[in-house]
């Protein structure tokens, strides 16, 4: 099983990297999401550590069902040879209806087939209310590599 796009990355290819990883973890679906992973991959998530893909399956499951109408946006950091940091933010709303934006970092490794082998993530959480929320749904095609902002 392979992931293209493949290490060592260009510019246009971690762009690309980054937006089918954003483009997939709006789909909500953990199976889908997972398969971007290795079979082995390993995860820091806040305080959380995970290991291989029916670890990852299970934490995304329990993530989308706490954090609802999650929708997300990355931002290329930088990029070299098989690894690529991003800065991300999403929001979503808990069962008592707070919506939440949460900020944060992540550091990706890759292996030679273009699976993630390691995914170490950094997130602080902002309570915000619904008239705040910027962050809707899929982010259309045309604002793909569109930076955002930093509050």
């Amino acid at each position: 099983m392979s992931r293209p796009p493949f290490p060592p990355f260009t510019l246009e290819s971690a762009r690309k990297k980054v937006q089918a990883a954003e483009d997939a973890w709006n789909s909500r679906d953990p199976e889908r999401v997972s398969l971007a992973y290795s079979e082995d991959s390993v995860w820091r998530n806040r305080d959380r550590f995970v290991a291989g893909r029916a670890e990852i399956v299970a934490f995304l499951a329990d993530k989308w069902e706490r954090e609802l109408d999650y929708a997300l946006r990355k931002s290329l950091w930088t990029f070299a040879d098989n690894r690529i940091a991003v800065r991300f933010q999403y929001e979503s709303h808990d069962a008592g209806g707070q919506w939440w934006r949460s900020y944060g970092n992540e550091n990706w490794e890759f292996d030679a087939e273009g699976l993630m082998v390691r995914r170490e993530a950094s997130i602080n959480d902002l309570a915000i209310t619904e008239a705040d929320r910027r962050i809707f749904g899929t982010r259309p095609e045309s604002e793909h590599g569109v930076d955002i902002p930093l509050a």
